[in-house]
């Protein structure tokens, strides 16, 4: 019995203590360090140095392969739009009043928007991961089965972050993806899309005024033929007066139809909108019936965050109650 426990105890440990700084994909990491991002050979040796320190955690590959917003149904996702939240996102509006109005002057992203997203991804900055974000991104990079190469860069880009920003790379804790703050922002987007909002001279998506103007930011100009339109709405709801043609496409990408053209398929809308508007129709399973939408270039921007129809959706409807509540006369 003891021999077991031994054997259990070493298997437990190997399987935390990687070691990743002897990986054959070391050296081109460090080469990409070095030539890309102007790594001395010191801070290469700290590089090596943190990657020998870093845990193998493999339950957060799976983590990532059933990631709700893959894995679950339209109601099951559509709890994330609780009253707890709602409320949440006003009391956000009231407390960080000045960084959503500048937030919206600047970028023209409404604040209930910019809050949904906060809600959604971190409870207002109360939920921003427990995992060291070296672990997460080391054993989804070296040990992902289908997305190592983006982590792989994101690695470099987390060690970048490091330096620039003065961390030690074993300390920012974050998801299993390695998404840190309140903004849940990948390290290559924190480096380039962060914003100091609050004036004290650090980019620190850890607190609520930067997170609400890098948000902001993002939409705009994370990228650039998918930029923010001041004023357009995300989604509007749609019903229909016949039954869809099985060649109206559902659930893509992108505004694949117009308006009219929808109309003519039998999906309307009890909104006004012009005829020539490109949207694309969003189709919502639920426990008794389906569910439509028209979406709009916004939503779409939405889904640069997360590319899934439930997470844009959640956050629509997430914003459009905290509007709604924002605006509600007191009881």
């Amino acid at each position: 019995m003891r021999l077991l426990t031994a054997t259990l105890l070493m298997c437990l440990a190997a399987t935390a203590a990687a070691d990743y700084s002897h990986r054959p994909e070391v050296p081109a990491l460090l080469s990409t360090l070095r030539q890309d991002y102007g790594f001395s050979e010191r801070e290469l040796a700290g590089v090596s140095d943190a990657l020998a320190d870093a845990q193998k955690l493999p339950k957060l590959v799976e983590q990532e392969q059933k990631a709700p917003e893959k894995t679950e149904t339209w109601t099951q996702y559509a709890r994330r739009i609780d009253e707890a939240r709602v409320l949440g996102g006003v009391q956000a509006l009231r407390d960080y009043a000045p960084a959503f109005a500048r937030a919206e002057e600047d970028f023209g992203v409404p604040p209930p928007v910019v809050a949904a997203i906060l809600g959604v991804e971190t409870r207002y900055g109360r939920v921003t991961g427990k995992v060291r974000v070296l672990d997460a991104l080391a054993t989804q990079g070296f040990d992902h089965p289908t997305r190592s190469r983006f982590f792989m860069g994101e690695l470099a880009q987390f060690f970048a972050f490091c330096r620039d920003f003065g961390y030690d790379p074993r300390a920012p804790l974050g998801s299993y993806a390695g998404a840190m703050g309140a903004a849940q922002f990948m390290p290559s987007n924190y480096r380039r899309l962060a914003l100091d909002y609050d004036g004290n001279g650090r980019r620190d998506l850890w607190t609520l005024p930067d997170a609400i103007g890098s948000i902001a930011n993002y939409f705009v100009n994370f990228r650039p033929g998918q930029s923010w339109r001041r004023g357009e709405p995300l989604a509007v709801p749609a019903r229909l007066r016949a039954a869809l043609p099985a060649s109206i496409a559902r659930n893509g990408h992108a505004t694949a139809y117009t308006v009219d053209e929808l109309a003519k398929a039998g999906v309307v809308t009890d909104v006004d909108l012009p005829g020539d508007l490109r949207v694309g129709l969003v189709e919502l399973p639920l426990d008794n019936g389906v569910e439509y939408w028209l979406a709009l270039h916004n939503f779409y921007t939405v889904m640069t965050y997360n590319p899934r129809i439930f997470y844009a959706m959640a956050v629509t409807q997430l914003a459009q109650r905290i509007q709604q509540q924002s605006e509600a006369p007191p009881p």
